[in-house]
């Protein structure tokens, strides 16, 4: 193993069943199993089973806990006041920029349990601790917790037969056993597109869900990369590719997440001013029918750079190309005509409104 590599606790079963593995956010991690394509359209037809074992998990404890934690987001966790519901959130700086993308659970009375991204865990817990009063308990949970999400179609079937009751509604979290011996969370959210859940479990109990859930043989193992280009065709922004401390959210598209009628919390008069004035450049979805944009290729209008291709991918459900890139807002209607440079070629691109797939099990 490189120096300095960390492991999942699901590493070794990802080496017996012939994982291609890559180096992500500081973890040796899967990239694909039988193949990106196969795995992608899998989650889409049936169901997956995907190894975030890296991801962060912080909980936040105590009677301030509420209060800190409204004024650290920008969406309103009011929406979480009912036990069990969860929110998606971005955390941002006092100039707009988004330190971290998050899902904040209500897991507990004066408790909150917070998944954040791997590649953030220490920039996140500084921040979080460094604005955290007196009295109120914050604990990374990380390096003791195992997070597996199965996604797909028939994903809901399969967790409700090993844990002998329906999962939670979406975007809400319960406790449950699967196979009547194996504590866990089971939250009712992804990063796919499908329907489905993420099981929050103790590491040492990693292994026996992700062999719970194979054992199924509608459920396919499957990597980073379809786990990218499947969260590509929905839509979903990637922290560090389509926004980072340099972006604010009303430029990444995620004004929907800022709630400035909840009060005060981190960002806001920055937010506000940027809503006011307008954005410069907004992310923006892209479609390519002769080529494959990838990340920092350049994005072109009647030749001259207008931007360059922040997420980028052959999209295995539609056939073609599509990217995410930060557009002058004059340039974000649909159906605009752009280019793209894809090596020494120049190809022709349409804008066109994200989520690039629609007709998911979530839609139904």
């Amino acid at each position: 193993m490189p120096e300095g590599l960390a492991r999942t606790p699901l590493y070794e079963e990802h080496i017996a069943l012939g994982a291609r593995m890559v180096t992500f956010a500081g973890f040796e991690m899967p990239v694909q199993y039988a193949g990106i394509i196969e795995e992608h359209r899998a989650v889409r037809d049936s169901a997956g089973v995907f190894d975030i074992c890296h991801m962060a998990e912080f909980r936040v404890n105590g009677f301030g806990a509420f209060d800190a934690l409204q004024r650290l987001v920008t969406n309103d966790l009011h929406r979480t006041d009912e036990l069990g519901r969860a929110v998606y959130t971005v955390m941002c700086d006092e100039d707009g920029g988004i330190i971290d993308d998050l899902i904040v659970y209500h897991t507990g009375e004066l408790e909150y349990l917070v998944i954040a991204n791997a590649s953030n865990r220490d920039t996140d817990v500084d921040w979080i601790e460094a604005h955290l009063p007196a009295g109120v308990e914050f604990v990374d949970e990380s390096d003791r917790t195992g997070l597996i999400a199965l996604q797909g179609p028939r994903a809901v079937e399969i967790i409700t037969e090993l844990a002998g009751a329906s999962p939670p509604k979406r975007f809400r979290v319960g406790e449950a056993r699967l196979d009547g011996r194996v504590p866990v969370l089971l939250a009712r959210t992804g990063y796919t597109g499908e329907d489905g859940v993420e099981i929050v479990c103790a590491a040492s109990d990693a292994v026996a869900v992700w062999r719970l859930l194979l054992s199924f043989p509608e459920v396919s193992p499957c990597g980073l990369g379809a786990r990218d280009t499947l969260r590509l065709e929905a839509g979903y922004p990637l922290h560090g590719v389509d926004m980072d401390r340099s972006v604010d959210p009303v430029s990444a598209g995620l004004s929907w997440v800022v709630r400035m009628g909840k009060g005060e919390f981190i960002g806001r008069e920055a937010i506000a001013r940027i809503e006011e004035k307008g954005p410069a450049r907004r992310l923006t979805g892209i479609r390519v029918d002769d080529g494959i944009p990838r990340h920092g290729f350049a994005v072109l209008r009647d030749g001259e750079p207008v931007g360059s291709v922040a997420s980028g991918s052959f999209s295995p459900t539609l056939e073609h190309g599509i990217a995410t890139a930060y557009l002058p807002v004059a340039l974000t209607e649909p159906g605009t005509m752009l280019q793209v440079e894809i090596r020494r070629k120049t190809v022709a691109a349409s804008v066109v409104a994200m989520p690039f797939v629609t007709e998911t099990s979530l839609k139904h």
